[in-house]
């Protein structure tokens, strides 16, 4: 419920307001105080403040209400306020009105007028905090994309957002990151994004997928062989470790690691010391390892899959990707990555949200891919991408989800200028009344030339 600060030091008036808004469904905080004004601003989350010029008995001059006014201002200077008193001085009006102040009411009032101005006024208020949050946040996006684009990740979604502001942090440390997650959902750029952005950017990147290697295979990656150590070994080979020497190792799929490999590696992470597979002679090392895996290391540790002191070696900081079905708004992004300069459909659009994407990323290029030969010009529409209906997403969240079963009718201008009016401006309720999400509707908005 939207939160009214009434500040007027006549009981009769405080009463008489609390009472008409209250009729209307408002809660109303009311205060006689100008300090306690300030101070439940600052802590409540006040939807709009109507406040008294004169505080002092016999004090006509308004200085009280102005010195208020700024206050306030100084603390949200999106919060509407109306200023309301029985002594008016037209300069000091338009002053403040200047200023940023949203009516200024003589007293008496007229209370449907005062009602109605509340209300346009709560809606505007909140469509203004909503556009600067986006504003801001898309700023943060651009500084993060701009860094995370170096590696190639593209992503929109808060979800994303907060695990590259993670690895970027992590990166300026040395410590060791294990990136968890469904396969294909883009483990492997977050490894690239930590490395790229810490000291040792300068240094190697080396990559090793324990579970593309045979189990008798893997350590002799990890720490090279000597000539003759196994059958097909007609030379020295140096191992990732070796490779990564100064730089960063990523092991991906680190839970198909033996468990004779897991103990050889635990070994490396606590000493630095490795020898080749065929060799006596223990070579130094100094590696970051950055891990990732799609499986539930703790349940292997129960099962004695895996070990458990191995586990906390690598796992300093857990980083975990969410799959692309929790990121909607990183699809469409990812699809004009893919297939740059296309334009979709905006019923492709909406199948390709509402999709669930069990591949994740790597199912969503395939597709693209798919477009890219068999549709190579015109506007993508849905069936281009040739997905199972089955597995659309059956429960998403109210900002993300859309509904398929409405007609796919791309929205005009004229559509979107009138709905924008109608809903006070408040982005989440238009691009609810077009069965899109707000990022949809947010990238209309700047393509059409349409203020927010």
């Amino acid at each position: 419920m939207d939160k009214i600060l009434i500040v007027d030091d006549t009981p009769a008036v405080l009463q008489a307001l609390s009472l008409v808004l209250e009729i209307h469904g408002y809660e109303v905080i009311t205060t006689h105080s100008p300090e306690q004004a300030v101070s439940l601003v600052n802590q409540l989350r006040v939807a709009l403040v109507i406040q008294d010029m004169n505080f002092t008995k016999d004090t006509t001059s308004g200085e009280e209400g102005r010195s208020l006014f700024y206050q306030l201002r100084d603390l949200n200077r999106h919060l509407p306020i109306i200023l309301i008193t029985a002594w008016t001085d037209l300069a000091q009006a338009v002053e403040l009105v200047k200023a940023g102040a949203v009516d200024y009411i003589e007293k008496p009032w007229n209370d449907q007028k005062l009602i109605n101005t509340v209300s346009n006024l709560i809606d505007l208020g909140k469509a203004k905090t909503e556009s600067e949050r986006y504003k801001r946040h898309s700023e943060n996006l651009k500084d993060s994309k701009e860094v995370a684009s170096s590696v190639g990740l593209v992503y929109a979604s808060s979800a994303m957002q907060r695990i590259v502001d993670m690895s970027i942090q992590l990166a300026k440390s040395d410590v060791s990151v294990l990136i968890t997650g469904p396969n294909g959902a883009g483990k492997e750029k977050i490894a690239e994004l930590i490395h790229a952005q810490s000291a040792l950017a300068n240094q190697a990147f080396i990559k090793l997928n324990c579970a593309a290697l045979p189990a008798d295979l893997i350590e002799a990656e990890l720490f090279g062989a000597e000539a003759g150590a196994y059958t097909g070994a007609n030379k020295t080979r140096i191992g990732r470790f070796e490779a990564a020497n100064g730089g960063t190792l990523f092991l991906d799929e680190i839970g198909n690691l033996s468990y004779e490999g897991q103990t050889k590696l635990l070994r490396v992470l606590q000493t630095g010391e490795f020898e080749r597979l065929g060799s006596v002679n223990t070579q130094k090392t100094q590696v970051r390892v950055i891990s990732a895996t799609n499986a539930n290391l703790m349940a292997d540790i129960a099962e004695g899959k895996f070990r458990e002191d191995l586990y906390y070696r690598l796992n300093v900081i857990e980083l975990p990707i969410p799959p692309l079905s929790e990121r909607q708004d990183d699809i469409i992004p990812l699809v004009m990555h893919f297939l740059p300069q296309r334009t979709l459909s905006f019923d492709a659009e909406k199948r390709l949200i509402s999709h669930s994407w069990p591949g994740n990323v790597r199912e969503l290029e395939n597709a693209c891919k798919r477009v890219s030969v068999f549709k190579p010009e015109g506007i993508i529409e849905a069936s281009d991408f040739a997905l199972n209906d089955k597995t659309s997403v059956t429960a998403m969240s109210s900002e993300a989800s859309v509904n398929i079963t409405k007609t796919a009718v791309e929205p005009s201008r004229a559509d979107i200028e009138s709905a924008m009016r109608e809903h006070s401006g408040v982005i989440a309720r238009v691009a609810r009344q077009f069965g899109m999400s707000r990022q949809a509707l947010y990238r209309r908005l700047n393509k059409l030339g349409i203020e927010y």
